[in-house]
């Protein structure tokens, strides 16, 4: 818990407008970096920004970043990525995330409920190059799919497992 309290301030953003301004770059980084995930955008129903999180542990480890809901153009809330994790595990790195809602299932979901846990409710799929190359816009049937991206640091692993998503006030 003490990892999780001291990484928190870590990777919460200053300010309102500095979360707006990182999320979209990263987005469009995304983009020219990704094409299957531009692809995938142009049908997503909304598009939830973590542009970063930081994860660290040494046997109880966890994770923290702040991230924006986006409907159409707006920016329309405002969540936090949470993940606490005990094992074998030593390390601290930092990523982003971005999970593109598909249907209006999964949109609903993560604003009814109380946090949305990775892992339960809408189906996620974490997308890698090889899933990434395979996918097209006609072959998405999930409801949601996340990339992750800009790895740095040493950490033993890293998934979405475990992770819950709850609506914060900026």
């Amino acid at each position: 818990m003490l990892s999780l309290v001291s990484i928190s301030s870590y990777a919460r953003a200053e300010t309102t407008d500095e979360l707006n301004k990182e999320a979209a770059q990263v987005l469009q980084t995304l983009y020219r970096n990704n094409p299957t995930a531009e692809s995938i955008s142009k049908k997503a129903k909304a598009i939830l920004v973590f542009p970063k999180i930081v994860k660290a542990g040494l046997v109880f480890g966890g994770s923290y970043g702040e991230g924006v809901l986006n409907e159409g153009s707006k920016i329309t809330d405002y969540y936090n990525s949470v993940s606490a994790s005990f094992g074998w595990q030593a390390g601290a790195e930092s990523y982003g995330y971005v999970v593109f809602l598909m249907n209006n299932k999964a949109v609903q979901y993560l604003k009814k409920s109380e946090g949305w846990e990775i892992g339960v409710g809408p189906t996620v799929v974490v997308m890698d190059k090889g899933i990434a190359k395979n996918l097209s816009s006609t072959t998405l049937k999930d409801d949601a799919y996340a990339f992750i991206f800009d790895q740095q640091g040493l950490m033993a692993s890293l998934s979405l497992e475990g992770t819950k998503i709850t609506r914060i006030k900026r």
